[in-house]
């Protein structure tokens, strides 16, 4: 049996102190941010994403996304 579970509850895992890194293409930005610039195509960025999948953030490297998420007390976990 397969438990799906709601935005909402994924939203309030660890009281809104949960995200995941996510690489990107930077084809996909603009899906993501769309009030980003556009970019070269083929570079692999990395999007901070909350716990809901609501994206927070794009950086150039993986470090970057981690440090912001360290900087505004946000626990990282990893996602399959």
């Amino acid at each position: 049996m397969t438990r799906t579970i709601s935005p909402e509850a994924l939203a309030a895992i660890g009281g809104g102190k949960i995200a995941y890194v996510k690489a990107i293409r930077s084809e996909d930005l603009n899906t993501l941010f769309p009030q980003a610039p556009q970019l070269a195509p083929g570079l692999q960025l990395f999007a901070l994403h909350a716990a809901d999948g609501t994206p927070i953030m794009v950086a150039d490297t993986r470090e970057a996304a981690l440090a912001n998420a360290w900087d505004n007390q946000l626990e990282t976990v990893s996602v399959h």
